[in-house]
């Protein structure tokens, strides 16, 4: 039982468990191998309990047979029909030597009810609820992804395979004058052309399917699934007034079901270098676009992607610890910035420090190596280093609390403009990693020393009103007029930073601890701060606001460009320019009466 033990000690969520619990559960699992192609369950079979991974691989199956999934060591599988009804809902077969650990249902029911992070990993593992995040409810349009690949019906078939091989795609449409006449597969190439040894040098069109099935962008992707279960193909062309557009494959649906914040957690929790979990992370823009597709709500895909960042420098801690041994006295790593409200989107650099136990010694090298561990590994999985160095490897930010004590108590006492920069982003710190404690009382004390200095809030609203909404004179957008981004609006710092700036100071008149800055808008509601109506119309203005700042950047991943936070008010259609203006137009009359003294009361 002691392998067992060590194993999934290793393994989220047993390794939440406290040592007499882990013991119990490890003496719960049973072991079994497996052959290369041995059924470890079949689609519909009763389920004892969950399986997980100990050595070896496993292939995950649907019901038709298609490969869901191929997992390793440290994987669990089948918890989604076990949950559910107790039958599997796919089936599994082990791909190698694979020694395979099941938990019984019933171990895995009390586990759940009795412990918190054993509840939430699995209630994770389940994906986000159905509000439109299945494929079938997509529409099609949105499903296509990068432009399509087409080609003449003169074309030799060997010029046909190559730019195939060059786009990276397993289709291409034939067309003549812009209409599509045809299809060619990689199938098709391997049947119609190698297998009957035909010349390559023949036209394309000799080999394709003519007149294929068509769908057009706003069938919805129940049509797609349907035709090709009826019909038994893998690619289906998409057409708008007569015009190729796209093609969809099998390839495409799974890419969009596959992919789940819960998912990449999950395995960031089980890498063991930074390389591999730079891998996980990569995938980050392609679930910003499903999340956008699925119509979430800009809360709740800012929440899932800083709930990824959060698992990886966690991951990150855990791993920096594995190689240096404990820390010589108690830390607590929090972040500041968009990670630390909860609100990161596909482009983010970080923020954090590293607030010491009193008493410890700031210039300890253990202290110093974990933040340069942790903030390279941070920066390698797209988390780019601060530009003003906020960050633990900065000796300032990677001190005891009586020192950050006294960095506050400064900072409200002494309002300078560095000062307010330093407070506006300071005030935003959340515990990540470590022991939380270490920020608990440091909050409460600067929440309560902040609100009743009132030349301080002064200091802090004059900074909070540097950030404008882009408001031209004339009805329209002030963009910016020169450089790479000319014509554009920038929606992170004259968009969701004044309404940020707004929240923050919210929370400090009202002695509100949450970051969050929905979260502190409604709260300020609640403590009468601003008034009911004036709080209804700025979160509105800020869903307004954040939402298209997303789809933007889902614009740009599925165009096959990095994701920034740069808009084009001539993309937007008239009606989506007029709402965003109008929020914008909010936000300024919020900063107005902030600048005056009123808020939004009376």
């Amino acid at each position: 039982m002691t392998g067992i033990i060590d194993f999934i000690a290793t393994v989220h969520p047993y390794d939440s468990l406290k040592r007499d619990e882990l013991a119990r559960v490890a003496g719960s699992f049973s072991r079994r191998s497996f052959a290369p192609g041995q059924t470890i369950y079949e689609f519909g079979d009763r389920l004892p309990g969950l399986y997980l991974i100990e050595s070896g691989h496993v292939v995950v199956t649907d019901r038709h047979g298609d490969s869901v999934s191929q997992l390793g060591p440290r994987n669990s599988f089948g918890e989604r029909g076990l949950l559910r009804h107790g039958t599997a809902v796919t089936s599994a077969r082990a791909l190698d030597e694979a020694v395979i650990l099941m938990l019984p249902r019933d171990e895995v029911t009390r586990l759940i009810k009795e412990h918190r992070a054993v509840a939430r990993f699995f209630d994770r593992g389940r994906g986000v609820p159905d509000r439109g995040t299945s494929v079938a409810t997509l529409k099609v349009g949105e499903l296509l992804s990068g432009k399509p690949v087409a080609c003449a019906p003169d074309t030799p078939i060997i010029e046909a395979a190559r730019q195939m091989r060059q786009a990276g795609v397993s289709s291409i449409g034939i067309t003549a004058g812009g209409r599509l006449i045809g299809l060619v597969t990689i199938r098709d190439m391997s049947n119609r052309v190698v297998a009957e040894g035909r010349d390559p040098r023949g036209p394309v069109s000799e080999v394709m399917t003519a007149d294929p099935v068509t769908l057009a962008p706003d069938a919805l992707g129940y049509d797609v699934l349907t035709i090709m279960l009826e019909r038994r193909v893998s690619h289906l062309p998409v057409v708008a007034d007569g015009r190729f557009v796209g093609m969809i494959s099998q390839t495409d649906l799974t890419r969009v079901q596959a992919i789940s914040a819960p998912g990449l957690i999950r395995e960031v929790a089980q890498v063991d270098d930074v390389a591999q979990m730079a891998q996980v992370t990569a995938r980050i823009p392609e679930l910003l676009v499903q999340l956008v597709l699925a119509r979430q709500r800009h809360e709740v895909i800012t929440r899932m992607i800083t709930d990824i960042a959060d698992a990886v420098t966690r991951r990150l801690l855990n791993l920096a610890q594995q190689r240096m041994g404990p820390p010589p006295a108690p830390f607590l790593w929090a972040a500041c910035g968009s990670q630390g409200r909860q609100e990161q989107t596909g482009v983010s650099d970080q923020d954090n420090c590293l607030i010491l136990a009193p008493g410890a010694d700031a210039g300890d090298p253990w202290f110093e190596d974990l933040a340069r561990f942790v903030s390279d590994g941070l920066h390698a999985c797209g988390y780019v280093h601060c530009p003003g160095d906020m960050m633990a490897t900065n000796p300032r930010w990677r001190q005891p609390v009586p020192v950050w004590q006294g960095y506050f108590r400064d900072w409200i006492t002494r309002p300078s403009p560095e000062a307010q920069m330093l407070a506006s982003v300071m005030f935003d710190l959340r515990p990540i990693g470590g022991e939380a404690a270490l920020l608990e009382d440091l909050q409460r004390q600067t929440l309560d020393m902040a609100a009743r200095n009132s030349i301080f809030l002064a200091h802090m609203v004059a900074n909070a009103l540097k950030h404008r909404p882009p408001l031209g004179l004339i009805g329209g957008f002030a963009t910016i007029r020169s450089g790479e981004h000319r014509h554009r609006i920038d929606m992170k710092h004259n968009g969701v930073v004044p309404v940020t700036d707004l929240a923050r100071i919210y929370a400090l008149q009202g002695r509100i601890n949450v970051v969050n800055t929905r979260a502190r808008l409604e709260a300020a509601e609640t403590r009468g701060v601003i008034s009911p109506a004036g709080a209804r119309e700025l979160i509105a203005a800020y869903d307004m606001i954040q939402t298209t700042r997303l789809e933007n950047q889902a614009h740009l991943v599925k165009a096959g460009r990095p994701p920034d936070n740069y808009l084009s008010p001539a993309d937007l259609a008239d009606f989506e320019r007029s709402h965003l203006r109008d929020a914008f137009v909010v936000v300024r009359g919020m900063q107005s009466a902030m600048g005056h003294g009123k808020g939004m009361l009376g």
